[in-house]
């Protein structure tokens, strides 16, 4: 199964405001998601 990070409306949100509480959980959120993971490996590996 293929991460949705691309679409995940979390991710928009904390994308749109840095400095919200959102996306301080989302950035200590992505250290240990397998699934983010996965998904910044795909971006690599198709540039």
């Amino acid at each position: 199964m293929a991460p949705n990070c691309e679409n995940c409306p979390i991710r928009r949100r904390a994308e749109s405001s840095p400095g919200s509480i959102l996306a301080r959980i989302w950035r200590w959120h992505t250290g240990w998601c397998p699934g983010w993971k996965a998904y910044q490996k795909s971006l690599a590996e198709n540039p």
